[in-house]
């Protein structure tokens, strides 16, 4: 299975949408994507929606991670939304969950950013 990243600005908010695999085979593309989205300035805070990825592994969250690092520099937030289990349970053991926030879907998510923006 391939992935899909889908991008889109909401706001100051640049919501990801993530579809099918996140693996060491689709790493940069969504590196790439986010990068170049970020640099532009249009967006101060990310959220990933995962609703869709059905595997991820240590390359995707190796993804996740930088660009993390990389809106917080600009000081920006990132949350994660709709996670599904079997990722839920890789973000959970890497302690990821320890520096972003989760929310169960995207309307609460962009609402807890509201708050802080």
């Amino acid at each position: 299975m391939s992935l899909q990243a889908e991008l889109e600005h909401y706001r100051n908010v640049l919501i990801v949408r993530l579809r099918g695999e996140l693996d060491h085979h689709t790493a940069d593309i969504v590196r790439n994507k986010m990068e170049a989205e970020i640099m532009r300035g249009e967006s101060h805070h990310i959220i990933l929606s995962l609703k869709d990825l059905q595997f991820m592994d240590s390359s995707g969250l190796g993804v996740i991670l930088g660009r993390y690092k990389q809106i917080r520099s600009k000081g920006g937030k990132m949350v994660v939304c709709d996670v599904n289990p079997s990722v839920y349970r890789l973000f959970e053991m890497s302690g990821l969950f320890k520096i972003m926030s989760i929310y169960d879907n995207e309307r609460m998510a962009i609402s807890s950013l509201e708050v802080v923006s």
